[in-house]
Order: C-alpha cells, then sequence, then structure tokens
C-alpha cells in the first residue's frame, strides 16, 4: 500500500498528471472512471488566484467523484504562495501540490515552475512555508535539474522531504531538454533506493505503454507511475496499464464505437463546465488520439475539428458510431 499522508493508494498507484487545458474537471472524471487513483488539476497561478483572476479561480473547481484530487499551484514569491495556500484550502482538495517543474518560458522566466530549480535554497524555504500553512498533505512536481550539469534531484528531494512533502513526482528529464529526448528514470530510482526516502516517489515522462508502466514498477522500483500525454484523448491507458499489471495481457483497445461515444461524453461535459466556445475548442486536442488508427478517417476528423457548433459535433459523432460501430482501432 502506498499513502500520501492519510490517504490511502493501492499498490503502484496511477496518478493523471496535470496538464494546461487538459486535466480540467471533464478529462479527470473520465481518466477516473478507467482507473486512475489520484488525478490532479491544470496548474493554477498563485498570483491568479490572490488577484482573483477568473481563469485561475475557475480552475479550482473539484467535484466528490474525482477524489482523491490534488490542486496543483505555481509561483515563487512567498506572500503570493501562502495567499493561493489559503484559497486553496477553502476548496477542500485532498491534496495540495507545487509545481516545480513546468519548463514554459513564461513561467520559468519568473522564476517559477522549473525556474526555481536555479535557486535551491528558494524551493526549500518556500515549501517549509508551504507545509507549515495548511493541515493539507503537501506535494511536489519536478524535474531532475535545470540542465545536465546542475541534476542534484537525489539531494533535493531529501531535502524537500525534510521540510514536510508528503510524496514527490519527478519527471524524468531536465528544463533545458524540455520534452525531448528520453526520460531518465535511473535518477528516479536513484531517490527511490536513497535508505533516507520514506515518502513515495512517482515517476512522470515517457510512460507510454503498459509495458513501461511495468518497467517503471518491476525495474526502476518507485512507488507509481504520473501519466500525462500517453492520456490525452486516451483515458482508457489508465485501465490498460493496470489490466497489464495485473494479468500481464494487453486489453483489447477500444472499439470505434467506444472511442466515438468517449469522446461525445467529453464535448458535453466539457460545454457543461466551459461553454460551447472553449469546451468545443479545448476538447479538439484530443480527437487526434481518440481516432488513432482508423483507416479513411482524414476527412471526418476534418470536419470535427473544423465545427465550431456542439451539436454539429456530435451528429458527426453518432454517425461515426452508426457506421464504425464493430470496428476496432488498429494501432
Amino acid at each position: 500500500m502506498v499513502k500520501i499522508g492519510n490517504i490511502e493508494l493501492p499498490e503502484f498507484p496511477l496518478l493523471l498528471a496535470p496538464m494546461e487545458d487538459v486535466s480540467d474537471p471533464p478529462f479527470r472524471a473520465l481518466c477516473k472512471e478507467q482507473g486512475a487513483d489520484v488525478v490532479y488539476t491544470e496548474f493554477i497561478s498563485s498570483e491568479g488566484l490572490i488577484r482573483d483572476a477568473a481563469k485561475s479561480t475557475k480552475k479550482l473547481d473539484i467535484y466528490t467523484k474525482e477524489r482523491p484530487v490534488g490542486i496543483q499551484i505555481f509561483g515563487s514569491n512567498l506572500k503570493s504562495m501562502l495567499g493561493a495556500v489559503d484559497i486553496v484550502e477553502k476548496t477542500k482538495p485532498d491534496i495540495i501540490d507545487i509545481n516545480y517543474g513546468c519548463p514554459v518560458k513564461k513561467v520559468v522566466c519568473k522564476g517559477a515552475g522549473a525556474g526555481i530549480l536555479k535557486d535551491i535554497p528558494l524551493m526549500v524555504s518556500l515549501t517549509k512555508e508551504l507545509v507549515k500553512r495548511t493541515s493539507l498533505p503537501v506535494t511536489v512536481k519536478t524535474r531532475l535539474g535545470w540542465d545536465e550539469k546542475t541534476i542534484q534531484i537525489v539531494d533535493v528531494a531529501e531535502r524537500l522531504q525534510d521540510v514536510g512533502i508528503k510524496a514527490i513526482s519527478i519527471h524524468g528529464r531536465t528544463r533545458a531538454q524540455m520534452y525531448k529526448g528520453d526520460a531518465d528514470w535511473t535518477k528516479i530510482a536513484e531517490i527511490k533506493n536513497n535508505q533516507r526516502m520514506h515518502i513515495p516517489v512517482f515517476g512522470n515522462g515517457d510512460v507510454n505503454s503498459p509495458e513501461r508502466a511495468k518497467e517503471m514498477k518491476d525495474r526502476y522500483g518507485l512507488d507509481g507511475a504520473m501519466i500525462g500525454r500517453a492520456s490525452i484523448g486516451n483515458p482508457w491507458f489508465f485501465n490498460q496499464v493496470k489490466h497489464f499489471l495485473k494479468t500481464g495481457n494487453k486489453k483489447q483497445e477500444p472499439s470505434i464505437y467506444e472511442r466515438a461515444e468517449m469522446a461525445k461524453r467529453h464535448l458535453k461535459m466539457a460545454v457543461d463546465w466551459k461553454g460551447e466556445i472553449l469546451g468545443v475548442l479545448e476538447t479538439r486536442r484530443h480527437y487526434g488520439n481518440y481516432f488513432k488508427g482508423i483507416a479513411n478517417f482524414k476527412e471526418i476528423k476534418s470536419r470535427i475539428l473544423n465545427e465550431k457548433n456542439p451539436f454539429e459535433i456530435y451528429k458527426e459523432l453518432d454517425w461515426i458510431k452508426q457506421n464504425f460501430s464493430e470496428e476496432l482501432v488498429s494501432l
């Protein structure tokens, strides 16, 4: 059993990574249905929260069916981060997660996200104060280091544990790598093998197949996997991984009917939550994977991607269900 504070999780839990414009309530709900053990919100700006910015406060929406759910915040200013923690705590999530890993320039240039990897003492002192501020378990998501020359993640993880975090998730790349190259899980395993570490250590980056998840568990000995890009347009991924870990056999890919139905549910929930314009716009990024591997699908996919009226998209998805209902996706 794996525990984040007092939250009990199964052996080798699967976590939905916080992803901007992806890990919203509709998508989190679908991933939860398919076996995600913990889900995280999109990352939320501490500055936006303390200024009551609508875009930031909207991301605080969480629902009972998602639990356990973590709200992730980012920032580098102590006063702003403490204020954000106070605001987040009122929404009663199960976990508060701190983003020390986002590599995007507009975040990093302000010393937040992966930018704080340039100032480890600040990272540790900031975390210490945030842990003291709340009764909720605080977790951290970060990267190996700023670049290859500054990797000291084993020491960093230990220092963060010493100031009170209850779990750490590590993306196996540096900020300099962004998302290029291969994730290095050996460095994450070094953290897990540090005898002083007693909190869960979760791996992230390149968990793109059930076999890779099993490798993370068996070869690298990590406590669980945080899954990001592999789940986009593919919430079944969590169920597929769990099935493979349990049986050693790969689960059959969902049929085109199942994919169209899931896409329709996803869009409906997104429209209900965000409204028609944003709901349609932000669901588009998922369609490529929802319908990956379907022969002669380019024209239909183009119509769906270019359509702005959700009701017309529902019709297209229903047409797909009726005309491709017995076919399986070939990957």
